[in-house]
């Protein structure tokens, strides 16, 4: 007996019991954090570091030694994320409805690109085409890491003008920054072979992928909206009262667009707010957005302690004195500025606008982007420092936007009627809130 007792346990048995804690820390956690100035991105890096300190555990992931698996899992935990953030957005679409939406996608993302792109390529020293990449890759908001400042689940009334905004530019923009990432891997490609790049660019990785995935992604999302809520007869899926409805919407249609080669992160989206709009009151919407929700928490712990374990590893060792400091421009002086220009002349107030522009958090969406574009180009060189500043930009903005977001959103909440310290924090009977004409 104590010859057996003296044996290592069994892998798979602590694996079972690993995942055991992992979902209750999941279900617990945020409850636990939701008054503190932490966040749970911030716990699960921490939890990655203390496995990749342990000797005999041999915790070392590396998404240099493992660039598919990297690109997949972190595609995978995105599109979740994308579902849940269109599901739960109650405004309906329209173009004065999102004009901030409008504003963050087609003035503030390019212009980061564009600022991005010049800062790698001069001050770092970057070939242009991976210092676009680089652009691509940090200009987006994350759909994942930005849960603590996105709207509340559907039908809440948690959708302030800064929540709002901060949702639907992380569901559309993750789709609007890909032609850029293709417009990097086109370079990349040009420069080795002389062939010309600019039209296919445009009709191919723009025009069609651009337009195909949108329309995919409503098609898709008006079949399931039919079939959930619309179909005569008790075999609606709304019946079964069961959110896996949303799981597989949000396959069907990231696969359908991807078959097609279309965009499929905005795909998702699309068929997320699509699907919302063909009942957009039913009981049902909270099923599926709680239960993307659990899958994306769960998803996006095990990267981030994955990521916390590269961390440990040297992830950030190629790192130079100007990396560090280029990290630091774009999160504290990139982001706000591109955002407070592209939010000139909205009907929101300052402490609204400087909200917004400062909670431009990067995460999940540029690990898939960097991993995508470094397995799309040959021979890309500089692989392990572009790994190294995304690195080191994702876990800054995982400290600096997570030991801020609860003091900052409970003072907004003060600001706009709300009471922080509600179990539901939903505004008095006629509170609209600041910028509510705009919103009509």
């Amino acid at each position: 007996m104590f010859e057996t007792l003296s044996q290592p346990p069994d892998p798979y048995i602590l694996v079972l019991m690993g995942i055991g804690v992992l979902i209750a820390l999941v279900a617990w956690l945020p409850l636990a954090l939701r008054r503190l100035p932490l966040s749970l991105p911030i716990v699960c890096i921490g939890l990655g570091m203390g496995l990749g300190t342990i000797p005999w555990f041999r915790f070392a992931p590396s998404p240099l030694e493992h660039p598919e698996i990297t690109e997949r899992f972190a595609e995978f935990v995105v599109i979740i994320a994308l579902m849940g953030a269109g599901l739960k957005i109650d405004r309906v679409l329209g173009l004065r409805s999102w004009m901030i939406t409008w504003r963050l996608i087609f003035l503030t993302l390019p212009l980061g690109i564009a600022l991005i792109t010049l800062l790698a390529g001069t001050w770092l020293g970057l070939p242009w085409a991976l210092a676009l990449l680089l652009g691509a890759v940090l200009a987006p908001t994350d759909p994942v890491l930005a849960s603590d400042v996105q709207v509340g689940p559907p039908k809440t009334g948690e959708e302030d003008e800064v929540r709002f905004a901060l949702t639907s530019e992380a569901g559309v923009n993750d789709g609007a920054a890909f032609p850029f990432v293709h417009l990097a891997i086109a370079l990349a490609a040009a420069s080795v072979t002389q062939e010309p790049w600019a039209l296919e660019w445009l009709t191919y990785n723009v025009l069609w992928e651009i337009g195909v995935g949108i329309l995919g992604g409503y098609l898709v999302g008006r079949l399931f909206g039919w079939i959930t809520f619309r179909i005569p007869a008790e075999t609606k899926l709304a019946k079964t009262g069961d959110g896996l409805i949303a799981l597989a919407a949000t396959f069907v249609s990231y696969g359908f667009t991807e078959t097609i080669h279309s965009y499929g992160f905005l795909s998702v989206f699309v068929t997320a707010l699509t699907f919302r709009q063909a009942h957009r009151d039913h009981d049902f919407h909270t099923s599926m957005h709680d239960l993307t929700e659990q899958i994306e928490r769960i998803s996006m712990m095990i990267l981030l302690l994955l990521f916390g374990g590269a961390l440990v590893h040297g992830l950030l060792s190629p790192l130079t004195p100007a990396d560090i400091a280029a990290a630091v421009v774009i999160l504290l002086v990139i982001r706000p500025v591109t955002g407070l220009l592209g939010l000139l002349g909205v009907t929101a107030s300052w402490h609204e606008r400087l909200t917004i522009a400062f909670f431009g958090i990067r995460g999940i969406g540029s690990f898939y982007y960097l991993a995508y574009g470094l397995n799309h180009i040959e021979d890309p060189g500089h692989a392990a420092r572009l790994w190294a500043i995304v690195g080191l930009v994702v876990l800054l903005s995982i400290i600096m936007h997570g030991l801020s977001v609860t003091p900052i959103m409970r003072q907004l909440d003060r600001l706009q009627g709300r009471d922080p310290d509600a179990d539901d924090a939903v505004p008095p009977p006629g509170f609209q809130g600041p910028g509510a004409e705009a919103r009509k």
